[in-house]
């Protein structure tokens, strides 16, 4: 029998991470804060480092941050279905989509969309899933902040290791995630 190790899957799915700062990184862990959020958080101790003297790339890439808009920002799944799984979100700690002002929504969308075209170029996948789970009883792991899932999806991508086994293998570690992305926005 094979196995395929997955320890850093593990604080997320037996709810044993000792910080209790979600979505801090290690790297970001001086920023004295926790606004009991995890996106919230991520942006805060980024933001944080980087007013401290850490080199903006190098604090976005710790949290995650792929883009910054002037209202909504695309950072990386922690925990990805698939590889190329990124986020769209509001700065505004809103947990509703119909809460959203119109610019916010306008640039929501908009950043979704330019994702969708990134991801087509960098993976050349058979489809895209895109959604949000408004509420727990939707699917929401995280439900007072909204965000977008966008990630590629191959036609027999769910094989016998999601059937079966309920595992998915990612052939591509997140940084590397995260230098393609960056790359491809740093183009536009």
């Amino acid at each position: 029998m094979d196995h395929l190790w997955t320890p850093w899957r593990y604080a997320y799915v037996s709810d044993t991470e000792p910080d209790p700062r979600k979505g801090v990184a290690p790297e970001l862990s001086a920023w004295p804060g926790d606004l009991q959020c995890v996106f919230c958080n991520m942006i805060a101790s980024a933001d944080y480092a980087i007013e401290h003297g850490m080199p903006v790339d190098d604090a976005e890439k710790a949290a995650g941050i792929v883009y910054r808009g002037e209202r909504v920002f695309l950072c990386l799944n922690r925990y990805p279905y698939n590889g190329g799984h990124v986020m769209v979100l509001p700065y505004l700690h809103e947990k509703s989509l119909a809460a959203l002002d119109l610019e916010t929504s306008q640039e929501f969308i908009a950043l979704a969309q330019r994702v969708e075209l990134v991801l087509k170029d960098l993976y050349r996948p058979n489809g895209i899933n895109m959604g949000l789970n408004l509420g727990k009883a939707a699917g929401a792991g995280v439900t007072e902040h909204l965000h977008l899932h966008a990630l590629p999806r191959w036609t027999g991508d769910a094989n016998f290791m999601t059937v079966i086994a309920e595992t998915r293998v990612l052939p591509e570690e997140l940084s590397a995630t995260w230098q393609r992305f960056r790359d491809a926005f740093a183009r536009e």
